[in-house]
């Protein structure tokens, strides 16, 4: 019966297949944004020993919301039981201006001078030592050819890269590109430079308060988790692990952005969707072929065994539909992949879809089988 109309068979499928793909596909990009808004956080941590904790003010509520601290909490914070190291992190928005002239908002990381602890684990050894050449910084490989890319060379006035060697202009101070570092995509687009503390220091508009986080690497054998209620204690600063800071910046994102209520709407969209074409093709589908329903009636086949063949076929649809959507979906996240699409499809996702197509299709079958529960098997004989 389900496949005897072939045309209404094949427009069940793809209105299934449209309903999966919008569903597992929108639920990959929200995943890819959420998880990239702790990119730069899960990036820190090159040069001599990765931290445990971030300290920062208490007010913080991620890793953009920069709230600075004095420098002498870098000198309390050491002197905590427990602790082994704690550098001084400078983190400010500055803009840049490129060869060619051009202003650029870019995120100045400065990193322990002695150390070079909290520099990008997407830099080498030798990438990072770089850092203490004269007036040096490192800048992201994937931004060589983005927001830095020099689009009239004062020399040849063609469009190219920035490369090593280049300078920059931040604050009227004069830099010169010492190397480059891969980092994952961000979900703030901003380039990220780094050079080290105390050039940060004298390039950055003086102020006050200037260390934005401190670093701190727990002793052996000290619970991370212990150490950041101490330190919080002694301190009244907040003590977040990666793992921590990760998780507040992406709540905070979330909350204070439309980004989980515009995908939320979509995805939603995709179960109605799924839920209304196959209501309407399942329905149809009973009511053409009521008097075979009835004929099985007739024949004393119970209205348990019809829900369940109805049931049947109603999966066999929704899984077929789901399997190619699924698939379309990843095909899309992959063709798209290389434009900068943050798409991350996990089983999460997949379940998602699943359950969602799933579950539109048993209501929309449900209709069907109250239309056959009521069903007078004498319905046959009737002309």
């Amino acid at each position: 019966m389900l496949v005897g109309d072939r045309l209404k068979h094949i427009s069940l499928v793809a209105g299934l297949v449209f309903a999966s793909l919008l569903v597992v596909q929108q639920a990959s990009i929200f995943t890819g944004y959420a998880g990239r808004t702790g990119s730069w956080i899960t990036d820190t941590g090159g040069g001599d020993g990765s931290h445990d904790l971030w300290v920062m003010d208490d007010q913080v509520e991620m890793s953009e919301d920069i709230k600075p601290l004095l420098e002498s909490s870098t000198l309390r914070i050491r002197s905590i039981d427990g602790v082994a190291w704690a550098v001084p992190l400078f983190k400010q928005y500055l803009r840049a201006r490129t060869p060619d002239g051009r202003l650029v908002t870019v995120r100045l990381i400065g990193i322990d001078d002695a150390s070079l602890a909290g520099g990008p684990r997407g830099a080498s050894r030798e990438e990072l030592a770089a850092l203490r050449q004269d007036r040096a910084i490192l800048v992201p490989r994937a931004h060589l050819d983005g927001a830095l890319r020099i689009e009239r060379d004062p020399a040849t006035g063609a469009p190219r890269p920035l490369a090593v060697g280049d300078t920059i202009s931040i604050n009227d101070h004069e830099l010169r590109v010492a190397g480059t570092f891969d980092a994952a995509p961000d979900f703030f687009w901003d380039p990220v430079i780094y050079t080290t503390v105390s050039r940060a220091l004298a390039i950055a508009p003086p102020e006050r308060r200037q260390t934005a986080f401190v670093l701190v690497r727990a002793k052996e054998g000290v619970d991370p988790k212990d150490l950041a209620a101490r330190i919080h204690q002694v301190t009244g600063f907040r003590a977040l692990t990666t793992d921590g800071f990760v998780d507040r910046t992406r709540e905070y994102v979330l909350r204070q952005t439309g980004i989980l209520i515009n995908f939320g709407i979509t995805i939603a969209l995709g179960f109605v969707i799924g839920t209304l074409v196959a209501a309407q093709t399942l329905y149809s589908f009973v009511l053409e072929n009521q008097r075979f329903f009835a004929a099985l009636k007739a024949m004393g086949v119970p209205n348990r065994r019809i829900a369940r063949m109805i049931a049947v076929q109603v999966l066999v649809v929704g899984l077929v539909g789901y399997g190619i959507g699924a698939g379309l979906a990843a095909a899309s996240g992959y063709a798209f992949s290389g434009a900068g699409l943050a798409f991350e499809i996990t089983f999460a996702t997949l379940a998602l879809g699943l359950v969602a197509l799933v579950t539109s299709c048993l209501v929309a079958g449900l209709l069907g089988v109250r239309r056959v529960m009521r069903l007078e098997p004498a319905s046959v004989f009737k002309s």
